[in-house]
Order: structure tokens, then sequence, then C-alpha cells
């Protein structure tokens, strides 16, 4: 297999097949930080049952769906948009793409229609790793690196982006994405 990237804030973290962690299994998570205080980043594809108006008091109607970020402070919002600027307090990650910013703008944004759900995402928590954490799971193999694009961030159907990301990644990657989630039933 060809090398993989190293992580850096930007790119995309693919679960290796037999990851069995719960919270993990089959994710695609986007390192929004990344540096020697630690890594942070979401995961794309584990949207929730719950519409955003039925999680979160006081925000204005916006028909979008609440993701799974990771299991660090699930009782909390935050964001990836392609706002940009717009935003005031948006921090990019790589070009086009951007995460936080001044919620009560946000909102006023999207009261007065200014934002579209296509240009943004929701999510309950994050996944948050300690300064060398994410290096050591990388050596256990428990984790892929990739480069991210915006069509994998704000990616329209969640249920097969892991397998997606991995065939963007080659021949060799590509006989994981096809590998059943229990060889058993094989």
């Amino acid at each position: 297999m060809k090398k993989l990237a190293k992580p850096t804030q930007g790119s995309l973290l693919i679960s290796e097949p037999f990851l069995l962690d719960s919270y993990f299994k089959r994710a695609v998570v986007l390192l929004s930080e990344h540096d020697d205080k630690g890594t942070l980043g979401f995961i794309l594809n584990k949207p929730t049952d719950v519409r955003l108006n039925d999680a979160v008091d006081d925000f204005p109607e916006f028909d979008a769906p609440l993701y799974f970020g990771g299991p660090v402070e699930t009782d909390t919002l935050f964001y990836i948009h392609t706002l940009g600027e717009r935003l005031k307090g948006a921090k990019e990650i790589v070009s086009g793409i951007w995460w936080g910013g001044d919620y009560d703008q946000l909102k006023f944004l999207i009261d007065t229609h200014q934002i579209r759900p296509d240009q943004i995402r929701f999510y309950a928590g994050y996944s948050g790793w300690e300064p060398k954490q994410l290096e050591g799971e990388l050596k256990e193999k428990a984790w892929l690196v990739s480069n991210t694009n915006k069509t994998f961030t704000f990616f329209d159907n969640p249920k097969v982006l892991w397998s997606q990301v991995l065939r963007s990644m080659g021949n060799e990657y590509a006989i994981l994405a096809n590998f059943p989630e229990d060889p058993n039933l094989n």
C-alpha cells in the first residue's frame, strides 16, 4: 500500500474496518485542529435521528439534521460551514471549510434566510485526542489518513461516506471499502 498522509488540520481520519468502538466504527472524522496541544475533529458520517430545532432551544426554524460529532461535550453544539468570514470568529480548517463562529450572528443569518442547509452542518459533541494520543492510535493502525475536500465534508449520503473516501484513496484501499461490517455474515 502507498504511504498514507500524516494527520494535519483538515485531514480526514478513516477508521479501519476492524475498529469496533461504538463511536468510531466506520467513522470519517474531519480534523479541525491538530497541533502539539492535541487534536479536535468531528465525525462526518453519524447523523442522529434528531432535527436541529428539536435539540436546541431558542433557535430559528432551520431544517437541518443534527450529527453526532464525537463523545466529548455531547451537550454542546458545534458547526462546520462554508460561510467563511461572513461568520465572525469562524476558524478556517482548509480552504473553503470553516468551523465555529459567533453563535448569535449565526442565529441572525439563519433567521433572515441568509444561510442554506447545504452550507452548514451541526454537531452534538466532538472527537478529541490528547497530545500524541492520535499518533499512538495511528501506530496501532486504528486509522487511515487522507486529505479532505468540500464534497466529503458535506457529503449527501453519510451512510456510504466511509466507503467513498476509501475508494477515493486508490485501488488498494477500495478493497477495504467492500469489507463487510460483520465478516461472519459473509
